[in-house]
Parts: structure tokens; sequence; C-alpha cells
């Protein structure tokens, strides 16, 4: 399995000393967060696309390749990449230089984000925002794949002899993964592809996680790419730890009361009751993690969230000692175990080579 760490790159005060970051400061902390995620032993470091206040990673490839430079091993990824009100040409572009940047470490999670306003910025309507999704992904798809694309469609001029540059890195794309929080749309994408699928896991409770991601297991397979084991799953989630658990609840709680996405709701103990939310020990974090598993299945990519609602970049850089030291080693280890032959392992650009390497030798072998 892979572990790592999602922001979404938000500019709160902090609620207990009322200091605001600068957009600055706050680009500047995501940048030192995800190069001790690397230090730490983590293997995903993941930034959303944001075009609003209160929030800065408007550009996440340009965030991405800056962290790349200073980075040997982490995979670098989105999430999300907004399919709907971004250009597929640009798409392609930008993740075909990122790759070549990184050295393959890039994949990108593709969603539709939760900022109604964004679609007429980018002059769309939020309407079609399904269409868009399905059309858009279709036409990334070609281009990545294809050394000349002829297209037309809906909702963007169409395009006659175009080729991509860069190509790919090694004529691999990127790994996608399809996100969703709630609609069945996204899954259903997921497995006509055999992509993966990203459940952001952070507001529901594990029947809804469940219901996601047993539908993409179910039509990944129907779609005829392998088994519903063998379908690709990663999983969102959020955990705030400090060595005594009250502690950590007792810090976590004006954060937590002021969150943009969750503050002035359910208090924080309804919310990690009903929800993947973890706030307390590391054991506590280490136990409700490894309780994914019993309604996902087996799956491939678990991401924290850890440095929202104004958290300090020293606490955040604490919970990142607390997950590389005493979390994530235990959750490699139970996680393994047991883990049936044949369940797909976290994708990388390596393993994606040399899957097409394989593919082309049983071609061969086929055509002999």
């Amino acid at each position: 399995m892979q572990f790592g760490i999602f922001t979404v790159g938000d500019v709160t005060p902090d609620p207990t000393t009322g200091h605001t970051p600068t957009e600055a400061e706050r680009i500047r902390a995501t940048v030192a967060i995800a190069r001790k995620a690397e230090e730490v032993g983590l293997d995903v470091f993941a930034t959303g696309e944001h075009h609003n206040p209160p929030f800065v990673p408007s550009s996440p490839t340009t965030l991405l390749a800056y962290i790349a430079a200073q980075t040997e091993r982490i995979i670098l990824s989105t999430s999300t990449t907004l399919i709907t009100t971004s250009d597929p040409v640009k798409i392609a572009e930008d993740f075909s230089v990122l790759q070549h940047l990184s050295g393959g470490r890039t994949d990108v999670m593709l969603g539709r984000g939760n900022t109604g306003p964004v679609y007429p910025w980018f002059g769309q309507d939020i309407r079609q925002a399904i269409p868009l999704t399905v059309e858009n992904y279709g036409l990334l798809r070609r281009l990545w794949r294809e050394e000349t694309v002829d297209w037309e469609g809906r909702f963007r001029s169409a395009l006659q002899g175009f080729t991509l540059a860069p190509r790919p890195l090694d004529d691999v794309p990127p790994f996608v993964w399809h996100a969703s929080i709630r609609t069945p749309e996204i899954p259903e994408l997921a497995a006509y592809f055999g992509d993966g699928f990203f459940a952001n896991h952070i507001f529901w409770p594990a029947s809804h996680t469940r219901e996601l991601v047993g539908l993409y297991r179910r039509r990944f397979a129907h779609y005829g790419h392998g088994t519903p084991e063998q379908a690709v799953v990663g999983l969102g989630g959020q955990v705030f730890m400090r060595p005594n658990s009250q502690d950590a609840v007792d810090e976590f709680r004006p954060y937590f009361d002021n969150a943009p996405v969750y503050g002035h709701g359910p208090s924080l103990e309804e919310f990690t009751r009903q929800t993947p939310l973890t706030v307390g020990s590391p054991a506590e974090v280490i136990e409700k993690t490894l309780g994914f598993r019993e309604y996902v299945g087996d799956y491939q990519r678990q991401l924290f969230l850890i440095d929202h609602a104004g958290l300090p970049v020293k606490t955040v850089l604490e919970q990142l000692d607390l997950l590389g030291e005493e979390v994530v080693p235990v959750l490699r280890r139970e996680f393994a175990k047991d883990r049936p032959d044949g369940t797909p392992a976290g994708p990388t650009h390596a393993s994606l080579l040399r899957a097409r390497e394989d593919a082309t030798d049983e071609g061969e072998a086929e055509a002999r």
C-alpha cells in the first residue's frame, strides 16, 4: 500500500492565536510539509485545485514541479484536478511536463470540485458537470495515447491533427484516479476505463463509502478489467494526534469548531463517531484506519488530511513525525497481513511501464 497526505491549501486564521498566514506563507508552508512527508517515509503528497479564497493552490502542477525539484522519491499527485473547468489539452500538457521534471513521480486525480461559481469563471455551466467530465476525460485519454488526434465534441472547439508536446514520459501516461464524495457516475467512469477510484471519505459514514467503492469494484469486473478485488482503490481520511488522546481532543477542538469545511456544525465527538475523522493517540488512528478495510476491502492508497483549519506549520510537522514514526510503519505491516495474492500494489510509473511491456510481450507471443 501507499500512504501519504493531501492538502486543500486553505488560508484559515488560527483560532487560538488569531494569526492568519499570508498567501505566500501558506504556499511556502505547503512546500515544507511536502518535503517533510518524504523525509518521514511517506509515499505520496497531493494537492487540491481551487480558484477562490480562502485557498491558494490554483496552479497545482506549478506547485508540484517546485516540490519535485526538492524531493527525490515521493509521488506527487493532485487531489483534485478539475476535469470540468480545466481544458483537457492544458491538463495533458501540464502533466506531461511534470512527468518529465519529476522522473515519472506523477499521477493525477480528476474530479468536479465543490465550488459552484468556478464553472462560469471558466466559461462552463455547472448543470453540465457530468457530461463535461465524461467528454473532457475521453479527450484527455486520447491526447496522452495517440500521436495525432482528430476530435470533435460539445464543449470545446474541435481538434484537427493535434499532437501533444511533450509526449508522456516513456510514452506512459500518468496513472489516473477519479475522485468522488457522493456521485455514482464517477466510480462508473473509473470502472469503464479501468482507472483508479478515490473515495474522498472525509465527510460521510462508512456505509456511504462502502456503497461507492462496491459499485466501482462490481463495474470494474463487469467491463472486463479483472476481478472486483483487482480494482484500484484509494481513500481519504483526517487525523489529529498527540501521544495522549485527551490532549489531542483538547488541542484540536478549536480548530475543528472553526474549520471552513465543517465548523459550526456537528460536534467533534459526533463527527469522529460518524465519519473517518480520528482525533486521539497514534494507536487510535491505527485502529480506525485498519477498520477501513472491513468495508472497502484491500486497497492501494491511503491519504490523510492533516494541515487544514489554521493549524500552525510546527503542529503539522509534528503530525508528520507521528505518522512516519508510529502510525504508517504499523499500518504497512498490518495491511500486508493476509493480503491475498494478486491484490494490486499502489501504482507507480515503473509499474505502469512494466505492465505495458508485459502486454507487448504477450501480444508478440500470441502473434507468433
